[in-house]
């Protein structure tokens, strides 16, 4: 294919904004807006071709119900896994296995391998460790739009928590109302760019 034929999308254009520790942000648009594509610069998992990110602090990650599971372990299986990639010692990782055992509810399910998981089995399990593990900055994308009434309920008051143990929390959504619910500013996004900024007061903020 000739150079000039190829197509070149902008998937973020003129973002800036300055997120403080103490705030948990609502990223919100359409699908194609621009909000995964922005989490995953600020995960580090892209690098922009224009400008910087300034990132102070541990980041988890929340992206993708699989990211960091083994489809061929078991439910505990991933759960000390990804304690031991955290680097938690084996203390820490039995209490973490405690933890999301209660909160995931998948009862005999965690005995069996992660490729006999629904997609909300998935997110339930993965919700639970991600949540339990202490991060300084935690982001998500479209985590609480999967699953039954009960646990969106149930994982809408953990993230409420959240602040004890993270300085910042990102989700992205295109559930306005579970924003509003769970997050102090929203910042929407229009194909790449910002369009408005407003905090939990529903004071417009200027958007450079």
């Amino acid at each position: 294919m000739d150079v000039r034929d190829r197509i070149s999308i902008t998937a973020l254009s003129d973002i800036s904004a300055d997120i403080p520790a103490g705030q948990r942000v609502g990223l919100y648009g359409h699908n194609g807006s621009g909000k995964t594509t922005l989490l995953r610069v600020l995960s580090g998992i892209y690098q922009p071709t224009r400008g910087t990110v300034e990132v102070s602090g541990k980041i988890a990650s929340m992206l993708s119900v699989s990211l960091g599971m083994e489809t061929e372990a078991t439910g505990y299986e991933n759960i000390r896994l990804r304690g031991t990639l955290q680097g938690l010692g084996k203390r820490a990782i039995d209490a973490l296995v405690d933890d999301v055992q209660e909160f995931c509810e998948l009862g005999d399910f965690l005995q069996l391998p992660l490729r006999t998981y629904s997609s909300g089995m998935s997110m339930r399990l993965a919700f639970a460790i991600a949540t339990h593990i202490t991060a300084d900055i935690i982001l998500m994308d479209e985590w609480l739009s999967v699953g039954d009434a009960n646990f969106v309920n149930k994982a809408e008051e953990r993230l409420r928590g959240l602040n004890d143990r993270a300085s910042i929390v990102v989700i992205a959504s295109h559930n306005r109302a579970l924003l509003d619910s769970v997050c102090q500013r929203i910042i929407t996004l229009e194909n790449g760019c910002v369009t408005s900024d407003t905090n939990s007061e529903q004071k417009s903020i200027q958007v450079p």
